[in-house]
């Protein structure tokens, strides 16, 4: 059964990839447009962790945050 300490890495998680998104869309609206790589990244990412069981941002919260269940942690 999922800790609440575990709910609270998910939701730091979507957070995290969800501004990543964000801040890439408003720097290529207003910087430069090669922002939008950042969203692409970010999105390749997403699509190979659930193969590869490997996420960069749950790798740092599962540092971070050792006394909650280990997610996408390569196992």
């Amino acid at each position: 059964m999922a800790t609440n300490h575990t709910h609270t890495k998910i939701r730091l998680h979507d957070a995290i990839v969800g501004v990543l998104y964000g801040l890439s869309i408003i720097l290529a609206a207003t910087v430069n447009l090669q922002w939008l790589y950042l969203a692409g990244a970010v999105a390749v990412l997403q699509i190979i962790s659930p193969i590869t069981k490997f996420c960069p941002v749950y790798f740092v919260l599962n540092k971070i945050m050792p006394d909650s269940e280990p997610i996408q942690n390569g196992k």
